[in-house]
């Protein structure tokens, strides 16, 4: 039996990506104490008498290295964040504006409301398009119930971005607003992003993607804690670098920067990512607006969390030989490459939680004269003051929940990067927009594995001797244990299913 619940889209928004000077002054103060923390670890890390079995010395300072580079990104770019001032004015409201509205197999109580919404956009004069992939009479009815237009092609080829490519050449309006058929705009959507286009060389404005379905709690809040930062202090820093790209829905672009790349490239899954790259290299501008003007649904089940991670994950290790490629300038390719690898970490993981694994096993250790109190008084501050920059960074909203989830996810992204390492490419699946509440083992078996493996090792270990070195090896597995365990028990813990209340009733409602 489904329990029906109001829309959330249409519930008040509770995030705000703004930043305070409060905020900035504390996370460029913390950016200083990482610096100092880092070469204090890495000092003491690259003494030669630390090698013990130099292969496994070799992962782990290769994933140490790999880390630092990835937390100095994040510092660099969090360092450039400020208090932002008033946007700019958009005065012409008689301005056209093409909103375009992808669909393919999504329930019309979902679409709904995002079309409904778009048809009343103050600000231009708007055209919208409800994009349908499916072909089906259901979304025809429902575009013409709002005066939308339907577009339907006669084959489906290059998915999303196909689909929107089909709408491009079928419209005319000097600017297109993307939006994912989940993301209902609010009322400032074009008043807050049309000004930045007084800048002739901008050529999307983007904004954040907000899941509002996050206050249901499980998998929705922690992919949307993973959001929040992102589109918090990282994208407010990425705009004041010029490097903000485009996220796929909630961003408006101007028609002739689309066309001067030839639309939105259909080969990659991540097609977002590599459009931005193009427009980028042939000099065109970003900018970001840190504010809600839409608000969509995240992935509510463990399965359709992997599905958009393994798309988001394969789609940019493939761009990053195109990031290379590309007539950039250097800070724009350091973004590019930062945000792209990102979706390496995964192997870190797997680094640090194999090492006691092969130590209580086998004996090898990757330190050597080293005890576990003086790798602790060195490592500790350091891992303990990064995480400590995120969550401020973050202004609370970055959550053990979301680092517990990304952590269990560590074979996700090594699959994305071992199939694009061969080449496979993988094909373009729509995130499903209501969860599935029965458990879901098999979307975590992996990780479900390496839990299993981790308890089994320790026990062992605890079984044959209970020497020091065991002891902290043990108590490592353990800790690699307990986060697993955080990011895995959403899988396995049966959700009561929950279902949007048909539209009218959740327009009757508002």
């Amino acid at each position: 039996m489904s329990i029906r619940r109001a829309d959330p889209r249409l519930a008040a928004v509770r995030w705000t990506p703004l930043a305070t000077k409060g905020a900035v002054r504390r996370v460029r103060v913390l950016v200083v104490l990482n610096i100092a923390l880092a070469a204090w670890y890495f000092g003491w890390l690259l003494q030669p008498g630390r090698v013990g079995n130099p292969a496994l010395y070799g992962l782990l300072l290769a994933a140490e290295v790999f880390n630092l580079v990835q937390a100095a990104g994040f510092w660099w770019t969090v360092r450039r964040d400020r208090a932002r001032g008033p946007e700019p004015r958009w005065t012409d409201s008689a301005v056209a504006v093409d909103v375009l509205i992808p669909v393919y197999n999504e329930p019309v109580d979902v679409v709904e409301p995002t079309v409904a919404a778009a048809a009343r956009l103050p600000g231009a004069h708007v055209r919208v398009a409800l994009l349908d992939d499916g072909n089906r009479a259901e979304m025809e009815a429902l575009a013409i119930r709002h005066g939308a237009a339907y577009l339907r092609r006669g084959v489906n080829t290059g998915a999303k971005a196909g689909n929107i490519n089909h709408a491009l050449a079928r419209t005319s309006a000097p600017f297109v607003l993307v939006l994912d058929c989940d993301h209902v705009p609010g009322p400032r959507m074009l008043e807050a992003t049309l000004g930045h286009f007084t800048d002739p060389a901008v050529a999307f404005v983007q904004t954040p993607q907000y899941y509002a379905n996050a206050r249901a709690g499980g998998i929705a809040a922690a992919a949307w804690a993973q959001q929040a930062l992102f589109f918090g202090a990282i994208a407010r820093g990425k705009d004041r670098a010029g490097a903000m790209f485009c996220c796929g829905t909630n961003v408006v672009f101007r028609r002739t920067a689309l066309e001067e790349t030839g639309g939105f490239p259909e080969e990659s899954l991540t097609e977002d990512f590599e459009l931005s790259v193009r427009l980028h290299e042939r000099g065109w501008r970003s900018a970001y607006v840190p504010e809600v003007l839409a608000r969509g649904l995240g992935p509510e089940d463990m399965a359709s969390y992997v599905s958009q991670q393994r798309r988001w994950a394969g789609g940019c290790l493939a761009a990053i030989p195109k990031v290379l490629r590309a007539r950039l300038p250097a800070r724009l390719r350091a973004h590019y490459l930062l945000s792209a690898m990102y979706f390496l970490t995964g192997w870190t993981v797997l680094v640090y939680m194999s090492l006691p694994i092969v130590r209580i096993l086998t004996g090898a250790q990757p330190l050597a004269g080293a005890s576990a109190d003086e790798f602790l008084v060195h490592f500790a501050p350091y891992f303990a003051t990064a995480l400590l920059t995120v969550a401020t960074a973050g202004s609370g909203s970055y959550t053990f929940a979301a680092f517990s989830l990304a952590v269990a996810s560590f074979w996700v992204q090594a699959g994305a990067s071992l199939a694009t390492l061969i080449g496979r490419r993988g094909r373009f699946v729509v995130t499903p927009k209501q969860g599935d509440s029965r458990r879901q083992p098999r979307a975590v078996a992996p990780a479900l594995a390496m839990l299993a493996l981790l308890v089994a090792v320790a026990v062992i270990g605890l079984l044959r001797d209970r020497s020091p070195a065991t002891l902290n090896n043990v108590a490592f597995a353990m800790l690699h244990v307990t986060v697993l365990s955080a990011g895995v028990v959403p899988a396995l813990r049966p959700a009561a299913p929950a279902t949007i209340e048909p539209a009218q009733r959740a327009r009757e409602a508002a």
